[in-house]
């Protein structure tokens, strides 16, 4: 990739649909690219030693503006990324569920590897979501983070 071309944001959202990686990495999908990396973050049955029996993501309303932030500046510092998509879910969610979906296409597998992953931190660490778990026993716990 020259210098100047720089990889196409294909997606970046914030909503309560369902999330495919599939599609993302559909959308994705690019002639130049030898690899297409993909990322679900799955909700989990358990958290601290303690069974989860579902959770409530919330958003402040510029979750959808750092998302499109996030994808952009991974977009523009990737070398040989040609397309990313991410999205991240709101609303409650079921066990076994897609929070977070991400594709990234590039010429070589490392540096589709090498985007994905900071894509995924750097949308878990910038995103204002919250988390609602609520428990087996009971109980609920608020956490500020993807």
């Amino acid at each position: 990739m020259t210098a100047a071309a720089k990889a196409l944001v294909l997606r970046a959202a914030v909503g309560e649909d369902a999330l495919d990686v599939d599609e993302h990495a559909r959308l994705v999908d690019h002639a130049a690219a030898g690899a297409v990396v993909t990322f679900a973050g799955v909700v989990r049955d358990h958290d601290g030693g303690k069974a989860v029996h579902g959770l409530e993501y919330s958003a402040h309303p510029t979750a959808g503006r750092i998302v499109a932030e996030v994808a952009e500046q991974v977009a523009a510092n990737s070398p040989g990324v040609r397309a990313l998509a991410v999205s991240h879910r709101v609303g409650p969610l079921d066990i076994g569920e897609v929070a977070l979906a991400c594709a990234v296409a590039a010429e070589h597998r490392q540096e589709a590897f090498t985007a994905c992953a900071e894509l995924v931190d750097e949308v878990k660490r910038l995103l204002p979501v919250w988390k609602h778990q609520r428990f087996a026993d009971g109980t609920d716990e608020w956490v500020n983070s993807t």
